[in-house]
Parts: structure tokens; sequence; C-alpha cells
């Protein structure tokens, strides 16, 4: 008998193995109040949280070994510590997200993320950025497997729609939270702002940046001839270009400019910046690029 899905964003088995897994940041940003990040700084507590999967290279000193004999499965106990973790997850929902799946492996790498941070019992926040001078759609701070099943609802109900840079956006976010951590920003990050100065307001508030630049496959390589009109899917302004064809190489290299100036930017900043394309699945976004790059371990 097969087991129901969980949620349409991830399959079962992927979540079985985000519930191993843990957000993995370059320096540990934590907040002192009550939360159950593990830090690396020590410190005990006497107030249980949770229990999570053991991973190598956990300390064996926190396995339930009552757990381990009738199971023999080893879980790991975590406790209420002095400090957290945040981990806001940014999505760009404007128009220009809405073309070729971009948004929904926009959504399934948001849910992967979630569900790594809260059954590791970080504190998860999104905010879903689609039109200018309205608030986002707002996931509010939580921690806990509990949470789990309204964590991924949110995420399934999200629809892209609206002209919101997202530079604009990063600015309208911080104004409504708080706290160190890592921050998730997942956009195709076309536009024409200053993502520097939105970089920089993010690291001078304490949060580690993980950009996630998603493109469809016909913007990463467009296969075009003739004569086009280009309609602008936030502000629908128009562009005639003739004889489009002997401009892919122009194209091409602005494409890659943007990409190689993003990732300047996560860098200087002790960030880290990943260019995905919407063709790829969650399950090779989070094997071959998250786990093996160091994002989730």
């Amino acid at each position: 008998m097969s087991v129901p899905q969980l949620t349409t964003l991830l399959p079962n088995d992927l979540l079985a193995r985000l519930e191993r897994l843990r957000v993995n940041p370059r320096r540990k940003k934590t907040n002192r109040s009550h939360g159950e990040h593990l830090s690396g700084k020590g410190g005990t507590s006497i107030d249980f949280s949770d229990y999570r999967d053991y991973v190598a290279g956990d300390d064996l000193r926190y396995i339930d070994w009552n757990i381990f004999s009738r199971l023999n499965q080893p879980y790991l106990k975590l406790f209420a510590h002095e400090e957290e973790m945040q981990v806001p997850i940014l999505l760009d929902a404007s128009s220009s997200m809405n073309f070729e799946g971009k948004f929904e492996l926009a959504k399934q790498i948001a849910a992967a993320f979630g569900m790594a941070s809260l059954t590791s019992v970080e504190k998860v926040s999104v905010y879903s950025c689609a039109q200018t001078g309205k608030p986002p759609a707002v996931f509010p701070a939580t921690r806990g497997r509990a949470s789990v099943r309204r964590f991924l609802s949110f995420l399934e109900d999200l629809t892209p729609g609206g002209e919101f840079p997202v530079d604009q956006a990063i600015e309208d976010v911080l104004q409504r939270r708080r706290g160190k951590g890592v921050v998730v920003v997942i956009s195709d990050f076309l536009t024409f702002g200053d993502v520097g100065r939105a970089f920089n307001l993010l690291h001078g508030s304490g949060l580690e940046i993980f950009a996630i630049q998603i493109l469809g496959p016909s913007e990463r390589n467009p296969e075009l001839t003739g004569d086009f009109r280009f309609v602008d899917s936030e502000s629908g302004s128009t562009l005639d270009i003739s004889s489009v064809g002997e401009l892919l190489g122009i194209y091409q290299a602005h494409r890659q400019a943007l990409e190689d100036h993003l990732s300047r930017e996560c860098q200087k900043r002790e960030g880290r910046f990943i260019s995905l394309t919407s063709d790829q699945t969650i399950k090779n976004v989070v094997f071959d690029e998250l786990i093996r790059k160091g994002w989730l371990k």
C-alpha cells in the first residue's frame, strides 16, 4: 500500500532525506534568545526540545541510547540553548518568475530549505514578494516538526504576479523582521536595481546570504532567429529587435556578466551564490548542487 504524498512540492523520499540534513552556514550567526540551535560555541541546557536523525559528525553525547536500544536507529536529542539561528526565505513572486516553471522550482527549493531547518528546530519564515507597495505574503517565524504541514501548505498556495524588483523586496522585508542567521533569496535577479546595496543591508543585519538565481531554459540559451518584439512581463514595455540572432552573443555575455556580478557580491559578504535552470529537478538541485557544494549537510 502506497503512502500518500505529504505535499505536491517534494516527494516523500526526498522529505525523509531532508529531515536528516541541516542548513550549513559558513559562520554561525545566532541570536541570544531561547531557541534550539545546536551552537558550535558549546553550552548545555536541561530543556529538552525535540529529536532528529543522527548525521555523521554529530556529537555522540546527544544520542538517545534508550531509543537506539529499542529501534536500532540513532536519534539525536535537541535541547533549548540560549542561541537560535533564523532562516528567513525570500521568494521573488514577481511576474518574471511566472515563466517556464521558475516559480515552481523556487517553491520547491524553499520547501527543501524549510524542511531541513524546521526538523533541525531552526526558526523559519517566508516572505513572498509580488507587488511593489503591497505587503508580502508572510509565513511567520516558527520552528519544529509540528509546523511542517502548515509551512508546506503555505508554499503550495503561493502564486506569482506583479512588479517587485528583488532589491526593493529585500529592503522591504528587512523592515519587517529582526534577527541573525541565514537568508535564502530565490529570484531570477532580472532587475535594474542595486543588488549590491540590498546585499549590504542583509549582511549588515547579521544574515549570511544564500542567493539562488533561477532562469528558464530559453533565458539561459535562447534559440531565436528573425525579427521579434520583446515585452517586459512586469512593466509591459516593449522592444523591437531585427535580426535577433546576431545579438545572441551580446545577450550571453551580459547574462554571464550578471551571474559573475551576483557571485562576487555574495562572496564579498561571505555568502554563497548559485545559478540554476528551471528544468532541473528538485532532487538534482538538492543532491548535485546544495549538498555537494555544502549549502546543506
